[in-house]
């Protein structure tokens, strides 16, 4: 039930993936983690702990190359390169991604974003850049201060990029939009975990008044695939119809 396209994005200058898994329900852009492709959710046998909701026709999984993440795992050219295509991928995602997704589903439709580790810092990043696309965030695991791994000061593109940075000044309906949404911040307190990350997104959500949720899933979680594994599901079975 795998379906992919590919296509070379104007905006970020170099060809870019989409996934597909299931034909109905409401469709789910899962970002990869840091380096990942198109196909890493099914790889790491994420897509195969939502087939219960894909069966049933609850959801439609999408996911597309990290490429933004990809650059930054290879150090590819200066921090400022790197910064300025984390900007580009968003604008991609919401400019040829979303309207790939909404011609497969035969028209707009609201979209759920989710990802873990830097696909959290997407879909943090993509529901607070255009709320008017995007239904519901679950960032899981995430780390929003990815401007410490791109080694350089913050530019323009990491401003707008980054909604630890942008959210606190933003304001008028962009903002009365966004406060229609809800985002989950999730992380365990296990090995590799920090969810003082969740927290410090959680506040500035927050001091906006857009709804946000943290949960703290414990110890027994780790920064790993079997944490999220165990997340996703519950947060979407909760989320769709």
């Amino acid at each position: 039930m795998k379906v992919t396209e590919r296509w070379h994005s104007e905006r970020m200058h170099r060809p870019v993936t989409l996934a597909r898994w299931g034909h109905f329900g409401v469709p789910v852009l899962v970002f990869p983690t840091a380096g990942g492709d198109a196909e890493e959710v099914e790889r790491n046998h994420l897509v195969r702990h939502l087939w219960p909701l894909i069966d049933d026709g609850r959801v439609k999984v999408y996911s597309c190359d990290s490429v933004a993440g990809r650059a930054m795992v290879d150090k590819e050219g200066t921090p400022a390169h790197r910064m300025w295509l984390f900007n580009s991928f968003h604008e991609a995602v919401a400019n040829e991604v979303v309207p790939a997704i909404h011609a497969d589903c035969g028209g707009p439709q609201p979209i759920v974003v989710a990802g873990s580790s830097i696909g959290a810092f997407n879909s943090f990043a993509l529901i607070c850049r255009y709320p008017h696309l995007f239904d519901a965030a679950v960032c899981m695991s995430g780390t929003y201060r990815i401007e410490t791994f791109l080694g350089g000061e913050v530019t323009q593109d990491m401003y707008f990029a980054s909604p630890l940075h942008f959210l606190p000044g933003l304001d008028g309906p962009l903002l009365d939009e966004l406060r229609r949404k809800f985002v989950i911040l999730a992380s365990g307190s296990g090995q590799w975990e920090d969810i003082g990350e969740s927290w410090a997104a959680a506040h500035v959500l927050g001091s906006k008044g857009v709804p946000n949720r943290v949960d703290d899933w414990g110890p027994g979680y780790d920064h790993d695939w079997p944490t999220w594994w165990q997340m996703l599901p519950v947060y979407l079975d909760d989320l769709v119809p």
